[in-house]
């Protein structure tokens, strides 16, 4: 017997993940068992009829594997079914070779209840003799088999597309189709033009080579099928099935990850769309292609701290110590912090957030008497134009660009403003603090002064949208402008920090470099339409003075409504939580309870427990303890994914904070703390996967539909 090859496709692994942890385990020594022996007596293996390909084998005495034969003792797991399923309709599902993408399809040709997959049959001999009642016009009429055929949609299923009337329909078709033929059929529905669908989805996937869709070994070999063959990873998708970027890139994903771009690369997309996982593997792919005589490494950075932890364990999973000693991963406020301490500056100086900024304008306003301009304008001005540009003198801060800043200056106002700002600097350095922008700023200046070669190779960014000027400035001082430069991954409308810039004006231009992720992986339809609708159809900026969208932003996970419950007071909402938290702990999923202040995390976490619920708070770095209800505020939940997620607090007063009402004379100001606001509940409805429950105390918050009340 030769070498015996068994990888998994990635539809048999949702499978798996259905599973109990036990039965996770008996699939994973199933595979082990196979590879050193699949003819074992206990395996059970044999071809099934009706598929000269279609093999199976005993995982347990419930549970088989069913196998698609490659060529010789290479098989690919294609399914994972009780014993009683395996015989049921093994005519429904066909396995085939994509003629566009060259991967592995599974086309599901079964009828489930009523909907449109039940239809997968040509027309009936009656109905093209004109005897049945005329039904109306197709969704996709106006296309020609030829032209799907084109954008890749799996041929079995044109029959059905034919007969797709509604969008009850389409969505109960792609539920079960390959997922190329989803994503195309759902940008064709969305208005999208041929050429259009045939550039953004279809291209992008296309297989470099001719197709031979007989050719199996071949497909099993294209990125356009999702497989693993790795123990390791195997393992790690048992034990931590929200964590399976490890092992899975889409293959639009991957076109991104390993191209070669000519400078900076803009990346975006709404939550579970797998920017971290592309963020990631361009990492590894970086840092695999370094020439052999480059000594500098691959900076991979970003905002949160929490995240900057997550991502150094996943890319040591995903990569292997080796490549991942070739890749700095640290925050970037820690790194700017490393900078300006290797140049003995501001040893002994107190770090003050800067949150802090705005109070501490306020008091050396008050000190110094001067009414000019508010705390809240002149706090802006220093942190996002002099520190955010690294301006180090009264002729830079003259020249200064303020795209967006919304008051114009006159050159008297940005005198009167500079020297405003070097006595607040100095009055901060008497007492001996400084802030994390001022750190920036400085390391910036410092980077920017340094003599070639750069600090680092290639810069990745994750999370781009939380990130400050002074923060991109200083990133561009790190690495030598070039190919392959600045990879840079994030949302605008998760924005939950005070930071608003303009790419192009801080020598980072990304202007035809610039792709869009909008599938997400992770939250069904319907949550994503309720988060959706707490954004309201804000218009977001895009990073470089554009604006950015989520139109085409889709899922194709079908759940359950979210829930939506009000309560008198906030006593009565904790029990509405409880209740929610107890039921779906109950049924065995992972559950988090979002709050908007620490005192309600507080009250939470001590009410779950005082009913017996184990339950702890997201801190700083984490969650304390992984097998319990974690409970933080909006913040803490950024980067974190949970099948089941309570959002509690969702008041009107609370969400948005009522202390934003005073910023109604600086209109600007105004809109975008309530921007910023639904951006944090819109980061926090995305982070769940099944079940979302929304509840609040009072009057519901004014983000919540129209339609909710008390």
């Amino acid at each position: 017997m030769g070498v015996v090859t068994l990888q998994v496709l990635e539809r048999a692994h949702k499978e798996v993940m259905a599973l109990s942890r036990t039965e996770k385990g008996a699939f994973y020594d199933f595979l082990h068992k196979f590879r050193q022996n699949p003819h074992a007596p206990g395996l059970r293996l044999k071809q099934l009829k009706g598929d000269s390909r279609l093999w199976s084998a005993r995982i347990t005495d419930d549970y088989r594997a069913l196998l698609l034969h490659i060529e010789g003792d290479d098989f690919l797991v294609v399914a994972v079914k009780h014993r009683r399923e395996v015989y049921d309709n093994l005519d429904r599902y066909e396995y085939r070779i994509n003629r566009v993408t060259g991967g592995i399809e599974v086309v599901d040709l079964g009828v489930v209840g009523d909907s449109a997959v039940g239809r997968l049959l040509p027309p009936s001999p009656d109905d093209q003799k004109g005897s049945a009642p005329a039904s109306p016009p197709g969704l996709f009429a106006q296309y020609t088999d030829e032209q799907l055929l084109e954008l890749g949609v799996a041929e079995p299923l044109l029959p059905s597309i034919a007969r797709v009337t509604t969008e009850d329909e389409l969505l109960a078709l792609v539920e079960v189709a390959p997922q190329l033929t989803a994503e195309v059929l759902l940008a064709l529905y969305e208005g999208r033009s041929f050429d259009e669908v045939m550039e953004q989805v279809t291209a992008p996937v296309r297989s470099p080579e001719p197709v031979d869709t007989e050719d199996f070994a071949a497909a099993l070999a294209r990125p356009a099928t999702p497989v693993t063959s790795d123990d390791a990873a195997l393992q790690a998708v048992i034990e931590q099935p929200f964590e399976r970027w490890q092992v899975f890139l889409h293959p639009t994903q991957r076109t991104l990850v390993e191209r070669h771009f000519n400078g900076p690369a803009k990346v975006s997309g709404g939550p579970g769309t797998g920017k971290t996982i592309v963020a990631l593997h361009r990492a590894r792919h970086l840092a695999l292609h370094l020439p052999p005589h480059e000594d500098r490494k691959i900076l991979l950075t970003t905002f949160n701290r929490n995240l900057a932890a997550d991502l150094r364990a996943r890319l040591l999973a995903l990569a292997g110590a080796e490549v991942a000693e070739r890749v700095d991963i640290i925050n970037i406020d820690r790194l700017a912090s490393q900078v300006v301490s290797e140049a003995g500056i501001g040893r002994g100086r107190r770090i003050i957030p800067d949150s802090d900024v705005p109070r501490e304008w306020e008091a050396f306003l008050l000190e110094a008497g001067d009414t000019r301009f508010s705390a809240d304008f002149l706090a802006d001005e220093w942190s996002h134009v002099i520190l955010g540009q690294a301006i180090a003198d009264r002729a830079g801060y003259f020249q200064a660009r303020r795209a967006g800043r919304g008051r114009a200056l006159t050159r008297e106002d940005r005198d009167h403003i500079w020297n405003l700002a070097e006595r607040f600097e100095q009055r901060l350095t008497e007492r001996n603090v400084w802030t994390w922008r001022q750190v920036a700023a400085t390391a910036a200046r410092l980077e920017m002064a340094r003599s070639k070669p750069r600090r680092y190779a290639h810069v990745v960014v994750d999370e781009a949208q939380d990130l400050a000027a002074a923060h991109w400035k200083l990133l561009r001082a790190f690495v030598e402008e070039g190919p392959n430069d600045i990879f840079l991954v994030g949302d605008p409308h998760q924005r939950i920090y005070d930071n608003y810039v303009t790419l192009s004006s801080l020598g980072i231009n990304v202007r035809g470099r610039s792709s869009r992720l909008t599938l997400s992986y992770r939250t069904t339809r319907q949550i994503l339409g309720t988060a959706l609708n707490l954004l309201d159809g804000t218009t977001y900026d895009d990073l470089d003075g554009g604006s950015d969208t989520l139109a085409g932003y889709r899922s194709l996970l079908r759940g359950e409504p979210p829930i939506l419950r009000g309560a008198a007071t906030w006593a009565d909402e904790q029990e509405l939580i409880v209740g929610q938290v107890k039921e779906w702990v109950g049924a065995g999923a992972t559950v988090a309870v979002c709050v908007p202040t620490h005192d309600m995390v507080t009250a939470v976490v001590q009410r779950l427990g005082a009913a017996g619920i184990d339950a702890c708070e997201i801190g700083p770095d984490g969650p304390k303890r992984a097998d319990s209800v974690h409970v933080g505020t909006m913040h803490r939940f950024k980067g974190l994914e949970y099948q089941r997620m309570v959002i509690g607090g969702v008041c009107d007063g609370i969400v948005p904070r009522a202390d934003i009402e005073r910023l109604r004379n600086d209109l600007r100001r105004y809109e975008r703390e309530r921007q910023r606001e639904r951006s944090l509940l819109f980061v926090a409805a995305t982070r769940a996967r099944d079940g979302l429950a929304i509840t609040w105390h009072g009057r519901p918050s004014p983000f919540l539909p129209v339609s909710v009340t008390p």
